[in-house]
């Protein structure tokens, strides 16, 4: 199987996924860089061999190597899901004997990872950090503003247009999030006046809201990231800071202060409190204090 291109009855499969099955394109976007990394290492633990033909024994040397590599367990075991699919696939249309990773799932994967995040002193650090002197200074600090004060994914920021901000409801509309879901997100009070004059610096500028300072284009993903590291850099922080980290941080102070798991998951785009829930584990005595609340005997009044 040739490692730089994908199959072509994989490429029939992700159309399926696509155009019966409906899922995101970003979903298919995540297929199609899965199969390519087992396709490539495939070549060489089991060359000219396709996925579906392939034994347990030679998917577990694949799962050891992404280990090795870095990769975490939840990770795999998305990788793990989405082979899993394609396997399933390829038995039921005839073309495999078995799905030989029915069933399989690295049996640590129920670890809850406690997301990194920055305390309150680190993100104040962090905003300080940015100068303001310039138009792409005034930019970069708004950035790390909408990532934290708004908890937006890289992507959901990149794509954000001037129209897209409602003056009269001070929300930004995210279009297209996570699973093709579209959310309101209510912009606080200090951002909100930084937004304001960043959009009277743009003079009536209707297109991407967030734009490169030379070609005037969208800003992209890795630009934001660029952005970040360096904010990080000025603030003397000693840990990895990416933007994820700050939507992890929008979460669990918003969690510190009492707010609703449901209106935390309404306002991140997630797809139940649920998957919120994580970020309890951020907060050491959450759920023991509030357990404890049980205990106390309810206030008698005349």
């Amino acid at each position: 199987m040739n490692a730089a291109a994908l199959d072509p009855w994989i490429e029939g499969y992700l159309n399926y996924q696509l155009k019966v099955r409906r899922l995101a394109p970003r979903s298919i976007v995540d297929m199609r860089c899965t199969f390519k990394k087992a396709v490539q290492t495939m070549a060489e633990i089991r060359p000219a061999l396709a996925l579906w033909k392939v034994s347990l024994e030679d998917f577990l040397q694949w799962v050891n190597r992404q280990r090795e590599q870095g990769y975490s367990v939840h990770s795999i075991n998305k990788d793990l899901s989405h082979l899993r699919g394609l396997l399933e696939y390829a038995w039921r249309s005839g073309h495999a004997h078995g799905n030989v990773l029915d069933g399989f799932n690295l049996q640590d994967a129920a670890r809850i990872e406690v997301p990194k995040f920055l305390n309150l002193e680190e993100a104040r650090r962090l905003v300080e950090a940015c100068p303001i002197r310039t138009s792409l200074q005034r930019r970069d600090r708004l950035v790390i503003l909408l990532l934290y004060g708004c908890g937006l994914r890289t992507m959901e920021l990149c794509q954000l247009d001037v129209a897209d901000v409602d003056m009269e409801r001070q929300e930004l509309f995210v279009r297209k999030g996570k699973g093709e879901r579209a959310r309101r997100i209510p912009v606080p009070d200090a951002v909100w006046t930084i937004l304001l004059a960043f959009l009277a610096e743009r003079r009536g500028h209707r297109s991407a809201l967030l734009r490169t300072a030379q070609k005037k284009r969208r800003l992209c993903s890795h630009e934001v990231c660029d952005v970040v590291r360096a904010a990080a850099r000025m603030a003397g922080l000693p840990q990895v800071v990416t933007p994820k980290t700050l939507r992890h941080s929008f979460a669990t102070h918003l969690m510190d202060r009492g707010v609703d798991l449901a209106v935390i998951a309404s306002l991140m785009g997630h797809r139940s409190p649920q998957e919120t829930g994580v970020y309890l584990h951020g907060l050491p005595g959450r759920r023991e204090s509030a357990v404890q609340l049980l205990s106390k005997e309810p206030e008698v009044r005349p």
